[in-house]
């Protein structure tokens, strides 16, 4: 295949829609209030559900603020890699998309094993380390395992390759599921809370925990809880008129996503026994509150949580190995895309195989990575940001952060804070391992970027503008298209 129709453009189609993208968005930062119920008993509910109020304020706000403006500017598919690239150059760009796709290796294997777990409680024949297949090092290949892959990963591929309007319009689907038992929940919970005069914030904090420790918890959790929302930008270019769209649906999908996790929260502490909450404890106050039926509508609203998560991250982090091929980062079959609807086949079949192997392993030492690395990206998006509105003030900028420098310094300075403190948090729960870890990741990465460079150079150098038109691309000469 001649190496123009191996390297496209850049150009996608847009073909998400405003309420498709809300669901998407819900799932990348979301999926919903399972397995917060630990948070609550670590915390307190006083100061869990304060935090789930007020964290939005200095880190997802900021974090959905920053990518705003910048998907709207450069409504290119990338985010991060196509920011960096147009304000601190090849190396920096590179590194963060290879750090955000290697990211995603660990976060994606997570909901695989969430899923089947969530199935094993309705069947407890194949939970967990029963029916072991193979055991190799950390990796361990048993029915749980085969059945997250076999009724998530391969499913969800496939809908993945049939293009971002499938995966939109199931994101809508399956936020409703997720969303219908927990809503249920906050419904008789707080009728309970009402009717019985139950105090649902007392006690603050857990008694015998002070409130630094319950504060330092808390935090952890509901930062992570509101990252994710510059995922969206990884799909920036699939979006339709993305200047209207992404502003009206980061705004929405803000309200649900806090709704969604404060309402079932209060509806669930009208039972008693938060003291013990432990993931899956919804369940236990499900069958208090409902019933059995309840109870098991619980997992299967876990279920769908499960698969909402892993289809919508593996669109946006598939984008990631492709827009690294687009550029001759890497080998150029990771940018063919599907001849209808443009999808980047060979880069979700790739990653699918990938975060199938990893959620075989036990792999819990790298979380503290994970969390430095998805940080350090917001901060470059922060970095980007401000050198654009340096370099080119008069660049459209159809949802710019208002007030100016003041505006942007009052968004930026608290989010920064946060995320420096998360970073010493994540020191303190981990150790000196952590930087050892993190010294390692980083060598690594930066190692990479030398042969990465010489192949590139050697194919022709990146491709000169990735921000793609409002309609389909409609040549063989800009996109690597085959039937699939």
């Amino acid at each position: 295949m001649p190496e123009s129709q191996i390297h496209p453009s850049g150009s996608l189609t847009r073909q998400i829609a405003f309420l498709p993208l809300v669901g998407v968005i819900f799932f990348n930062v979301s999926g919903g209030a399972y397995s917060l119920e630990e948070m609550i008993s670590s915390t307190g509910p006083g100061l869990g559900i304060l935090l789930l109020l007020l964290v939005p304020l200095v880190y997802g706000i900021p974090i959905a603020a920053i990518t705003t403006e910048l998907a709207t500017a450069i409504p290119a598919d990338g985010g991060t890699y196509e920011w960096t690239k147009r304000t601190m150059g090849g190396f920096m760009a590179f590194q963060a998309g290879l750090v955000r796709w290697v990211n995603s290796w660990i976060d994606m294997a997570v909901y695989p094993v969430l899923f089947a777990s969530y199935l094993a409680t309705l069947f407890p024949s194949i939970a967990e380390g029963k029916y072991v297949l193979l055991e190799a090092g950390p990796f361990t290949l048993d029915a749980n395992w085969a059945l997250g892959v076999l009724l998530v990963v391969l499913p969800l591929a496939v809908l993945n390759i049939r293009g971002a309007k499938s995966v939109g319009d199931s994101a809508l689907l399956f936020s409703v599921f997720a969303i219908a038992p927990l809503a249920i929940i906050a419904i008789l919970g707080i009728w309970e809370v009402f009717t019985n005069g139950i105090d649902p914030l007392t006690p603050f904090t857990p008694a015998g925990t002070s409130g630094p420790d319950a504060l330092a918890v808390g935090l952890s959790f509901t930062m992570w809880c509101y990252c994710g929302f510059d995922q969206v930008a990884q799909i920036a270019g699939e979006i339709e008129q993305p200047a209207r769209v992404i502003p009206k649906a980061m705004s929405v999908s803000m309200i649900v996503i806090v709704a969604s996790y404060t309402l079932p929260l209060l509806g669930a502490l009208a039972v008693p026994g938060w003291e013990t909450w432990i993931p899956g404890s919804f369940g236990d106050v499900a069958l208090v509150l409902g019933g059995k039926w309840l109870q098991i509508f619980v997992t299967v609203g876990g279920m769908f949580c499960a698969i909402g998560l892993y289809s919508s991250l593996l669109m946006t982090s598939s984008r990631s190995p492709f827009v690294l091929s687009r550029d001759r980062w890497i080998s150029p079959a990771f940018a063919r895309q599907t001849k209808r609807t443009g999808s980047p086949f060979v880069a979700i079949i790739v990653s699918s195989m990938i975060y199938s192997l990893f959620s075989a392993g036990a792999f819990t030492t790298l979380i503290a990575l994970d969390v430095f690395f998805i940080n350090l990206l917001l901060l470059l998006n922060l970095a980007a940001l401000v050198i654009l509105r340096r370099r080119n003030p008069e660049m459209p900028r159809p949802a710019k952060i208002p007030g100016g420098t003041v505006g942007l310094a009052v968004l930026a300075v608290p989010f920064t804070a946060s995320v420096v403190y998360l970073m010493y948090l994540q020191y303190l729960d981990y150790g000196t391992a952590s930087y050892v870890y993190l010294g390692a990741a980083l060598a690594l990465f930066v190692l990479a970027y030398f042969p990465a460079r010489a192949y590139q150079r050697r194919h022709g150098g990146p491709v000169a503008d990735a921000t793609p038109k409002h309609e389909a691309p409609s040549s063989a000469q800009e996109n690597p298209i085959v039937d699939v």
